[in-house]
This record gives C-alpha cells, sequence and structure tokens, in this order.
C-alpha cells in the first residue's frame, strides 16, 4: 500500500470518526437538557405552588403528609423535601447539610459529570479535523515529490481542498457546541438558584415543624 492510499484510507477514518464524535455530542447536549428538564420546576411560581401545598400538609396532616406530596415527584426540590421529612430525626443543622450535600451530589455533580464529556467533544473534533488536515496534505505534498511526477495543478488544489475539508468538519461540530454548552449552562444555574431559593424556604417552615409537639404535627383524628 502506498502512501497515497493509506492517506486517502486515515481520511475517510477520520470522517467516520468526526461523524461519530458529533453524535456523541448531540447525544450529551440532549441528555443534558432533558435532566435539568425533568429536575426543576418551570418556573418559581409552580415551585411555590407546590411548597405552598407542602406547609398546609405540615400544619394540617403533619411530617407524613409533607412527605406523600413528594413520593412521586422526581424533580429536586420535592425529593430534597422528602430527604429532610424522612431524615427529621437527625436534628435541623444535619439536615440542612444533607440537603445540601445530596444535591450537590446527585443532581449538580451528575450535570457537571454529563457536561465534561461535551467539553470533551468540543476539544476533540477540532483536533481529529486538523489532524485530517495534516494527513490529506501529507499525500498531497507526497505527489508533487514523487520522482518523474507531474501532477495537474488543478488535481493537486483540488486534493487540499478535500484535505482541509476535515478540520472545518471539525469547527463545524465544535461551534454549535459551544453555543448549546451555554445556553445549558444557564439553565443549570437556573436550576441551582430555583432550588436554593425553594429549599431555603422550605427549611424555615420545617424548621418550625420540628419545634412543633408531636401532639402538633399529628393529623387529626376522624
Amino acid at each position: 500500500m502506498d502512501i497515497s492510499t493509506l492517506t486517502e484510507v486515515v481520511t475517510w477514518v477520520i470522517y467516520v470518526a468526526l461523524g461519530l464524535i458529533a453524535l456523541w455530542g448531540a447525544f450529551c447536549v440532549i441528555i443534558v437538557w432533558r435532566r435539568v428538564a425533568q429536575t426543576r420546576f418551570r418556573n418559581e411560581q409552580e415551585q411555590d405552588a407546590f411548597l405552598d401545598r407542602v406547609d398546609t400538609a405540615l400544619e394540617t396532616g403533619g411530617f407524613e403528609a409533607g412527605g406523600e406530596l413528594c413520593q412521586d415527584d422526581p424533580r429536586a426540590t420535592p425529593q430534597l423535601v422528602m430527604l429532610a421529612i424522612d431524615n427529621r430525626k437527625l436534628g435541623y443543622a444535619k439536615i440542612r447539610a444533607l440537603v445540601a450535600d445530596r444535591f450537590q451530589r446527585d443532581v449538580l455533580s451528575d450535570l457537571d459529570h454529563r457536561l465534561s464529556w461535551i467539553y470533551t467533544v468540543i476539544k476533540a473534533a477540532p483536533m481529529v479535523g486538523l489532524f485530517g488536515t495534516v494527513v490529506g496534505m501529507m499525500g498531497a505534498f507526497r505527489k508533487i515529490s514523487t520522482p518523474g511526477a507531474d501532477p495537474d495543478p488543478t488535481q493537486f488544489a483540488s486534493e487540499i481542498s478535500l484535505a482541509l475539508i476535515t478540520t472545518a468538519c471539525g469547527l463545524a461540530i465544535a461551534i454549535p457546541l459551544v453555543l448549546a454548552t451555554a445556553s445549558v449552562n444557564i439553565q443549570i444555574r437556573k436550576l441551582e438558584d430555583l432550588v436554593s431559593a425553594g429549599m431555603t424556604r422550605f427549611m424555615e417552615t420545617f424548621k418550625a415543624a420540628l419545634g412543633k409537639s408531636p401532639a402538633e404535627l399529628s393529623p387529626p383524628s376522624s
């Protein structure tokens, strides 16, 4: 196998690699978007409405009634509320630390892990594209340096143009992902702010509920 055939094979392998990288990057962006959408309330008003129901449940039915509102809700705030209620015997200070740690570890760390793959794709795609260009240029210049060769300038320019396509493909993959990642990061910050505000409000109600006697937190008898 001569150098021209080898470089052509390597170039096509790089095209396939760029296609796989593009698919993986798009998949990661979709997964992060869905994860954020599943984790947060759509807006602060919706979260406040949920917390109003929790407050009412704690006042009328006790901790058990408040926990029942959160059991089938996969969003971050309800799950953290249920975590606090389930571990209420630990005391307010330990529960506050537990809730903050769980949010950081189970929600934000998971999103950061998925974002790290997108950042890897953003860095890798242009590098792979540049590698394809270098390989293609090597093949083109190899034809010129072959003794006795009389290359057609038009054909030579066409081969260089084909080699540069890999770099263009790498940039075409990276640039949309950069924009998508910026948008995702904004949504993650909104999620963090929304959950923090909601849990601050709940912990005040929760602290007051912890100070009540068991009789006051028991549901009324029928």
